[in-house]
């Protein structure tokens, strides 16, 4: 049986351009497990191999791939940093039992790191971080220290530093042993001993004397020895760093630079020594068909439990679910679906390697396995023993923040929304939604970016053209005032004429109110056939609005008179002049166009607060409060739809990436004189 105390499954995190991708390249391959060092600027990388990812240079979807390191088993998943696939990241770290947390020394701390860091944190997630790109111009260790500890909510401790700088960088000293070592130029990975740099000695002492008290504050035992000694052994170190590192008091800083494969033993090593395998994390808590708690330890003779945290649609194998085992061990070609409560079949348990398969016989705890073409299993269902049911919590999900109208090619629309729905499967931050006044399909999702991608696959998958644009913001108009009108209809051109005569009284109703009509005749002015016609004419002429085409509401109609004809009368004449008389009450009582308000919350640091309250103001809006948040600030506003539309890209480029924020429709308000202007002009133009 194998020795789950020696595995461990890990996410490569970090923001935009770090490295990522390059990191786990090199860590494959310094493991051996792939026989050339791909890169991802010439395409050649066995982990961003979707087209997509090719053309852009940047990761798209979370990859997996495993290596063995030292007799231990190593499942990795290599993840977004782009702000539009965020979502990945966030379910990654759901789902591992431990991270490595890049941050590049040239642009150091950015906004996603900040977002990265406080998903870790959140989850009290153990943490490696690397320091990439150590070989670059501007690279610069001691800035990039600095930053990750001002900024990150993270206790960071030094493992290594480097030897040399920026194009010399070429070795390290590992803190703890006090021993030096030089890269191999040929970029196989392997460390070479030499001395300890002169200018380096005394460096290396203040990190090993800081490395002992951080450690030490973890532990009162070792704390009570580091005082008596003044000194902790590197056994010790180890221990108290482990044990640090578990309960996310601390986390460790090895380096690198991964496109030349320097660094990466030594961070293979660290991997191995202090991120907790399954068997060290806490047991999963779920609940049975009673809902009552119970609990799953990450044990091999446990009962088997699994969660799906991905689908995906691959060209060959079909449709592909994704799981994390947390207990148990599965083989055979079964399992229990306790979310929808039915029994699954697979054909073959397999693990992905970039995008080739491996058939296993059978997965334990911290595995990350997948099967194919399963009928009723989606993302976030647990899996498990059908014997002792339990079901896991759902996987926790950024919101959408930006719309788009969707559109596709005449003839093809039915085919587009089938291969929509599809991509929902696999993308659960996608949202496909139907505006009910404007009559657009609105696809909802985390950037422009992230949607613009969501089309060109769409294009490679199913061969149709998905176009988007800006949604049409749903306004509604209605009236100021009062008024007394009269409508009539009436027509004479040989034969049977047309004649109908309605006199209304109109008037606002408060907001949110709808519509009211009321049939105030006295008498037989109208006969009781025709006065529903009238109301009819007024609902038709409503929904077409008077002022710039968009409906009206809380408005209240009394029909208060008219005449009729005994021949040419009829219910579409009156229909017509009661269509006519509303137009016309409305344009005497004083028309005005309503627009939607949104409520929003968006989360930035104390130094962008200024940039977004003014930006807010420039937008007409309104802002309702502020609190505070871990650290950082929370604005409350109520602001016109039209004016955010785009606003998940403009608070991207305000903030440097670090903004978040929700939005929830609020209510409905009078647009402002100049801008009703404009959306009037712009009506009758078209």
């Amino acid at each position: 049986m194998q020795d789950f105390s020696k595995l461990r499954n890990i996410a490569i995190i970090g923001h935009g351009s770090c490295g990522k991708t390059s990191l786990a390249e090199a860590m494959l391959y310094t493991a051996g497990k792939i026989k050339r060092l791909g890169k991802v600027d010439d395409g050649s990388s066995v982990l961003d191999f979707e087209e997509e990812e090719i053309q852009r240079n940047v990761s798209i979807n979370t990859s997996f791939h495993n290596y063995t390191w030292k007799k231990h088993d190593v499942f990795l998943m290599d993840t977004p940093g782009d702000d539009n696939f965020i979502n990945e990241t966030f379910i990654a770290t759901q789902v591992v039992d431990g991270a490595v947390f890049i941050v590049g020394a040239v642009l150091g701390v950015k906004g996603q790191t900040i977002k990265f860091a406080d998903f870790i944190a959140e989850r009290s997630l153990p943490a490696l971080i690397m320091i990439n790109k150590l070989d670059r111009e501007r690279a610069d260790f001691e800035r990039t220290i600095g930053q990750i500890a001002e900024s990150l909510p993270v206790t960071p401790v030094v493992l290594h530093i480097p030897i040399g700088e920026e194009e010399n960088f070429r070795g390290l000293v590992d803190v703890m042993s006090g021993k030096a070592y030089l890269f191999d130029k040929k970029g196989s990975g392997t460390l070479i001993e030499t001395d300890v740099p002169e200018e380096l000695a005394k460096s290396a002492v203040t990190y090993r004397e800081s490395l002992m008290e951080n450690v030490a504050e973890t532990d009162d035992d070792l704390i009570e020895k580091f005082l008596e000694d003044g000194e902790l052994s590197i056994e010790d170190l180890k221990i108290g760093l482990k044990n640090g590192i578990s309960n996310g008091k601390i986390v460790p800083i090895c380096i690198g630079a991964a496109t030349k494969n320097f660094g990466t033993t030594a961070l293979l090593d660290a991997i191995n020594d202090f991120l907790p395998s399954p068997e060290n994390r806490p047991a999963m808590i779920g609940v049975d068909p009673k809902g009552e708690l119970i609990e799953r330890k990450p044990l091999a003779d446990e009962k088997f439990s699994a969660r799906v945290f991905k689908t995906m649609a691959d060209p060959y194998a079909g449709r592909l679910t994704i799981f994390r085992v947390y207990s148990g061990t599965l083989s055979g070609d079964s399992f229990y679906n306790s979310s929808k409560e039915t029994d699954e079949r697979f054909g073959q348990l397999f693990i992905q390697e970039g995008k080739e398969h491996r058939p296993v016989d059978s997965a334990g705890p911290g595995m990350i396995v997948a099967v194919a073409k399963l009928k009723e299993t989606t993302t976030g269902d647990t899996l498990c023993d059908a014997s002792a049911p339990i079901i896991y919590d759902d996987l926790k999900l950024m919101e959408p923040v930006i719309s788009y109208a969707v559109t596709g090619t005449k003839g093809e629309e039915e085919k587009l929304f089938s291969s929509i729905t599809r991509m929902l499967d696999e993308d659960l931050t996608l949202r496909l939604t139907r505006e009910q006044q404007t009559g657009e399909i609105l696809l909802s999702g985390v950037g422009q970016v992230h949607l613009e991608v969501v089309g060109s696959r769409i294009k490679r998958k199913f061969g149709v053209e998905m176009n988007l644009s800006l949604p049409k913001v749903p306004y509604k108009e209605t009236i100021k005032g009062s008024a007394r009108v009269q409508g009539k209809h009436k027509k004479q051109s040989g034969g049977r004429g047309q004649f109908g005569d309605c006199t209304i009284e109109i008037s606002p109703l408060p907001h949110g109110d709808g519509f009211e009509f009321e049939d105030k005749i006295i008498g037989g002015v109208i006969p009781q056939q025709y006065r529903p016609a009238v109301e009819k004419g007024i609902v038709e002429a409503m929904e077409k609005g008077v002022l710039a085409g968009y409906p009206m509401v809380d408005i209240r109609v009394a029909l208060v008179d008219g005449s009729y004809h005994t021949v040419d009368s009829s219910e579409m004449a009156f229909k017509i002049a009661g269509s006519l008389a509303f137009k016309k009450g409305c344009q005497e009582a004083g028309l005005i166009l309503l627009e939607p308000y949104m409520n929003m919350t968006i989360k930035v640091g104390k130094e962008h607060v200024g940039d977004v309250m003014g930006d807010l103001n420039s937008r007409r809006g309104k802002v309702m409060g502020m609190d505070a948040d871990q650290g950082r600030e929370v604005i409350n506003a109520q602001v016109p739809m039209a004016e955010v539309l785009r606003y998940a890209t403009d608070l991207t480029a305000m903030t440097g990436g670090l903004g978040t924020f929700t939005t929830a429709f609020s209510h409905y308000e009078e647009v402002p004189a100049q801008v009703a202007e404009k959306i009037v002009a712009a009506f009758q133009s078209e």
